[in-house]
């Protein structure tokens, strides 16, 4: 247990009908505001909360509230507006321990808006930092609403009745189920708070100009001109009314409240119009002001968050609804979106232009289109919870330039992607270098990975371009997702084919070769001289029948998952392109296949052709663009295909006493720094992580004694050099192996304090270590992204050789045996090449312990097991290097605005 109570930071949150809370810890100061508080309940209230009615039940809860911090007791009020409408407390009592008795009360007008449970669940996530496992509590057995609340919390709860009151029990083990929970009442919450953003019944554009190409004109001219059915005002001092709008000198002057205030002011001007919004009642502001210094932008968002408006931007390009009964285009864009099924959500306003008008051209069309901007508040979390419940989005686009709450976000994609294609252009993939004198975790750990494993966990499909992206979703829009990735390449002209062929292979899909059967099959509908391979040569005579039939039974083979058919213009057959291009849209339209169409003389990157009586075709103009699209499609596939997967139990992990390791060791050093060996190994000992005996020795004759202790059954061991910071032992040649006998010990410890001098803190050593495959697990703390979990080849070659892949924190069954089939070593794993099978059990264990510990941990900065053996019947860490840092644990769920 900490010996003080831990600080939690001020967090505004979303009630369940919307509106805003500030969750805080309570201060002494707050003392007569919680009497007040709680003398304002009416009686019925207060004999609830305290089984009574006296009036010093209320003093003594205030005073026991505002005590000074200690440790085991913990408590949050809820306030609005400055009213305290909320408290929470947890106290373990004289003796902190395991468990601890909660209280939560409400405000009598505050009552079935989630007040209680959002209290709660930040009482459960600072209760935990303590080590608190349970909460108890008594309640009259006619409470029926605090009990509900307990109940429904998603924690396990046991109840036992005494007379009239019922003792509670609630734990508190973070487990998936209370997570759902959790997620299930936010999205509930943010869905109803970006209602007044998205759905507004009044708008006022404030910064509305007169004169022809401001930015607030064009906005205000938006609106309108898109048929904006509701009511619809300008804020402009100097003018009645601007483009037949009428106009008001200010928000506060305005006839009705708006929903939503569009703001197109100077940037020293925001702020203050921000306060004015919030004070008139204002619930959603959009602001596409740029150039707001670090004061102006605290300003805005204290604004938004005292008054419980949600806010876009600002310096972005607006957002827009193109629901019929909305039509809201709050846009400066050149043109009005197209409506249709697309939700796109940007920060970029170049990038958002692009999107909307290539999904206007393909006919996809927008749902919701909202530029994110400098991203203060509403995020793309946001807006794929609004997706998931709109019912009228059915793909979800987002570039992304940087990530708030990652964890969250991935658990969110991953459930919205489940129901619909979330498809992202993978901004920022550059990496800034690999540092040499970094940990081999850190050197693996890219941006590129990082982001990777998060898009490859949450079925995100990553793109590298807007193009790209585009091609994608025309498929994916238009088509039923394949079977596999199994293509069969159909073409009236070979050398395209081959050029098809070769596309498909870049794109990680497989052409087969076309069973007997389906070879007569095709062989009897085409014209002579046409070849039956795969690709599928049609020649130029094809006719629009004979190609029709061809696909058709293309289409119809098991063995066929997707077709791809390549199409050139030629002065041959009889019949035009248009022709062909007839035949493909009348069979592609039509069966649960997909199929994409290349036709190499099209003018546009990718269009979507009409299909005869069914779903329209997608048409590219080079065979890469129609390949890549083929494989998004197929990993979509593979992805929906997959088990879910659990975080899995594991035996044996003592999480409270590493928790003492690294409060012992930071005690000692502050600034934090890389564990020494014993350290290290106590703490993989904490989480049952299979080790190489070692001993340790800081002289030559206790080196001698070690090696007596280590040598196995041949008498080897080896000798590895040790100091503080110490990565690269190989390339310093910091490691003396197959040492036999006392006088090799003693040579090989000479040579170190030869050539390292004071550098040396002693050595490690071990038995010599049996044959295996050396592989390579270890863990990097990222700050934006969680623990990401790395594993892969080993030894000398894991910088080399980059053969790695990587998963974020926590792991689930189903991330730890992708994680293992990865890399391009697999094999090795599973006996390639006449070997030994590795001990995969005991990998995935190690995987599962090494991604528990960092979840665990968050001043585990970096884990470094190098090289890990794989053996037949044993997995075993050889060397083992952890850094720590000084950092607060943050729970990444818990219910808060950015």
């Amino acid at each position: 247990m900490a010996d003080e109570a831990p600080s939690r930071p001020t967090a505004h949150a979303l009630l369940a009908d919307g509106t805003t809370v500030c969750i805080r810890p309570v201060r002494p100061a707050d003392h007569d505001r919680l009497r007040g508080f709680y003398e304002d309940m009416s009686p019925e209230n207060r004999r609830l909360r305290f089984f009574t009615t006296g009036g010093r039940s209320a003093e003594q809860a205030a005073d026991r509230a505002c005590a000074p911090p200690r440790p085991g007791h913990g408590a949050l009020l809820a306030e609005r507006q400055g009213r305290v409408i909320g408290l929470a407390e947890y106290d373990t009592g004289d003796t902190p321990g395991p468990e601890a008795e909660i209280s939560v009360a409400v405000a009598d007008g505050d009552h079935h808006r989630g007040v209680g449970t959002l209290l709660v669940e930040h009482l459960v996530s600072a209760a935990r930092t303590e080590g608190v496992t349970a909460f108890t509590a008594d309640a009259l057995s006619e409470n029926h609403e605090v009990l509900r609340l307990f109940t429904d919390l998603g924690l396990r709860i046991t109840r036992r009745f005494d007379g009239p009151e019922v003792r509670c029990r609630i734990r508190l083990d973070p487990d998936d189920a209370y997570l759902s929970a959790v997620e299930a009442r936010g999205r509930t919450a943010d869905v109803l708070s970006l209602r007044p953003l998205l759905e507004p019944r009044v708008v006022a554009v404030v910064g509305a100009g007169r004169t022809p190409g401001s930015v607030g004109r064009a906005l205000l001219h938006h609106l309108k001109s898109g048929g904006y059915p509701h009511r619809l005002y300008a804020v402009n001092p100097a003018a009645a009314s601007i483009l037949g709008v009428p106009s008001y000198p200010s928000v506060a002057a305005l006839p009705r409240t708006p929903d939503l205030a569009v703001v197109a002011v100077p940037a020293a001007a925001v702020p203050s119009v921000a306060e004015e919004c919030g004070k008139t009642g204002v619930r959603a502001l959009l602001v596409v002001t740029a150039g707001l210094d670090a004061g102006q932008a605290r300003e805005l968002l204290a604004a938004c968050r005292s008054h419980g408006m949600r806010l876009v931007g600002p310096n972005c390009l607006g957002l827009s609804n193109t629901d019929p009964a909305l039509l809201l285009d709050a846009t400066f864009a050149a043109a009005h979106p197209r409506p249709g099924t697309a939700g796109v959500a940007v920060q970029s306003g170049g990038v958002g232009i692009a999107l909307l008008d290539g999904l206007s051209r393909l006919g996809i069309g927008v749902s919701t289109f909202v530029s994110l901007g400098d991203k203060y508040d509403v995020s793309g979390n946001d807006l794929l919870q609004w997706w998931e419940s709109d019912g009228r989005t059915r793909l979800a686009l987002l570039h992304l330039e940087s990530f708030g709450n990652p964890r969250a976000f991935s658990r969110t994609a991953r459930r919205v992607a489940r129901r619909m294609p979330v498809l992202t252009v993978d901004a920022g993939r550059t990496d800034a270098g690999r540092r040499a004198a970094a940990s081999h975790t850190v050197a693996a750990a890219t941006p590129t990975m990082t982001r990777a494993a998060l898009f490859t966990q949450a079925g995100i499909i990553a793109t590298r371009s807007v193009g790209e992206l585009l091609e994608a979703a025309a498929l994916l829009h238009s088509q039923p997702l394949p079977g596999g990735p199994r293509i069969a390449v159909l073409t009236n002209a070979g050398g395209a084919g081959v050029l098809a062929a070769d596309a498909c292979a870049e794109a990680g899909l497989t052409l087969p070769a076309l069973s007997p059967s389906l070879v007569d099959e095709v062989c009897a509908v085409l014209p002579e001289g046409a070849t039956a391979g795969n690709p599928v040569d049609a020649t130029a005579a094809v006719t629009e029948d004979d190609l029709g039939a061809c696909l058709d039974a293309l289409q119809r083979h098991a063995g066929i998952d997707a077709v791809l058919v390549v199409l050139v213009p030629t002065a041959v057959s009889a019949a035009t392109g248009d022709d062909l291009v007839r035949a493909v849209t009348a069979a592609g339209g039509r069966r649960p296949k997909p199929v994409a169409l290349v036709r190499l003389e099209q003018a546009l990157p990718v269009e979507l052709l009409p299909a005869t009586g069914g779903t329209a075709v997608p048409s590219y103009a080079e065979p890469q663009a129609a390949a890549r699209a083929l494989a998004h499609a197929a990993h979509r596939a593979a992805w929906l295909n997959r088990p879910a997967g659990t975080v899995p139990p594991l035996d044996g992990v003592d999480t409270a006493r590493a928790r003492a390791v690294v409060d012992t060791y930071l005690a000692a050093h502050p600034d934090g720094g890389p564990l020494d060996p014993r350290t290290c190994a106590e703490l993989l000992d904490c989480y049952g992580i299979p080790q190489q005996p070692w001993a340790w020795a800081d002289s030559e004759d206790h080196a001698v004694l070690a090696a007596d202790r280590m040598r196995g059954a041949d008498g080897r061991v080896v000798m590895k050099a040790h100091w503080p910071g110490l990565v690269h032992k190989t390339a310093e040649r910091a490691v003396h192996l197959d040492l036999r006998g006392d006088a090799q010990v003693r040579a090989a410890y000479r040579d170190f304090e030869t050539r390292f001098g004071d550098l040396l803190t002693g050595v490690v050593v071990q038995p010599l270590a049996e044959r295996g495959t050396e592989l390579f697990a270890g863990v990097v703390q990222d700050e934006v992204f969680g623990p990401l979990v790395l594993f892969g080849l080993g030894g000398t070659a894991t910088d080399v050789l980059a053969d790695h892949a990587a998963r974020t924190a926590p792991l689930t069954d189903q991330d730890v045996h992708e994680l293992i089939t990865a890399p391009r070593c697999a094999p090795l794993l599973f006996g390639a090449g006449g070997g030994r099978p590795a001990d995969l059990e005991g990998l995935e264990q190690l995987l599962l312990r090494l991604s528990r510990m960092a979840s665990d941990l968050p001043q585990l900065a970096e884990a470094d097991f190098n090289p890990v053996l794989a053996a037949r019947d044993t997995v075993t860490v050889l060397d083992a290097r952890i850094r720590l840092l000084p950092r607060p644990p943050q729970d990444p769920y818990l219910r808060r605005l950015r």
